[in-house]
């Protein structure tokens, strides 16, 4: 063999390897699918427990969620927006969007939750709303109640109908301040920006804020009952992906995850409330 064979032998085996190295680096390399969520913001500090046990069982799968009130999600959807789910605060946004047909064929919209709502306020406030209720909120000391926005928030509109089958709201109208959504609402009173605010359950039992406040539990008969539903989309890009999360959420695994932030199983007679 000459000097010229043996320059294109190590040619060949150099590239032999190359594509070798590339096809197996390829393939360790290859991205986890991608599972874009919308997801109502009572669901912040639930939704991220859920997603990071999910991804254990699914590490092929990379779920990200954007937060917001289920009332400009649902715009959003409306509009097209690169989302695969929803999950909504309520159940009517979905069951709207499947009647649009607007959700994935063969689907329907589920429902995964029951949420509550709160009196909260700073664990440092003189306001004693444990003992008090809502008759608290006459109080002069309360200058401003936060309230996530009726309009698009169902927690918002779960306010006020508590309000009002307390019979207060007209005196205690002035005094409302509203949160773009629910989470927002809660900032507002752990800012000082608020004195009390009505706030979904989740987010008081949250870590992030559970040892920041105080609260009480506003009865349920005072409200209707804020079931919470999803779907998966029309153009979702990985419609097996999706299946498998919304699976997960509803599965005993899932619901002890949203149990432990306060949410009740969709059907049952329990009420909802929690050890403060």
């Amino acid at each position: 063999m000459d000097r010229t064979d043996g320059r294109r032998i190590c040619i060949v085996l150099f590239m032999a390897g190359s594509w070798a190295v590339w096809a197996v680096g390829g393939r360790s390399a290859e991205p986890a699918r991608p599972l874009r969520v919308a997801a109502a913001a009572d669901l912040r500090y639930a939704m991220e427990e859920l997603v990071q046990v999910f991804r254990q069982r699914h590490p092929d799968v990379a779920v990200k969620v954007v937060y917001g009130s289920s009332g400009n999600l649902y715009a959003q959807v409306l509009n097209r927006a690169p989302l695969d789910m929803f999950f909504s605060a309520d159940a009517e946004y979905p069951r709207r969007l499947a009647a649009q047909g607007l959700v994935l064929p063969g689907s329907q919209p589920f429902s995964y939750a029951v949420g509550f709502i709160v009196l909260w306020v700073r664990r440092e406030s003189p306001i004693d709303v444990e003992r008090s209720g809502m008759a608290v909120l006459r109080d002069p000391v309360v200058r401003r109640i936060a309230i996530a926005q009726p309009q698009h928030a169902p927690y918002g509109r779960a306010a006020v109908a508590a309000l009002k089958y307390f019979g207060i709201y007209d005196d205690v109208a002035g005094k409302l301040v509203y949160g773009e959504n629910i989470s927002q609402t809660a900032q507002f009173v752990q800012s000082g920006a608020a004195d009390v605010g009505i706030l979904a359950l989740s987010l008081a039992l949250a870590p992030a804020i559970r040892d920041a406040g105080r609260y009480w539990q506003i009865p349920r008969e005072a409200y209707p009952p804020i079931e919470q539903a999803g779907v998966i989309l029309r153009w979702a890009r990985d419609p097996s992906a999706a299946r498998a999360f919304r699976d997960f959420v509803l599965s005993p695994e899932g619901q002890a995850i949203l149990a432990r932030y306060g949410f009740e199983k969709p059907g049952s007679s329990g009420d909802g409330r929690t050890d403060r």
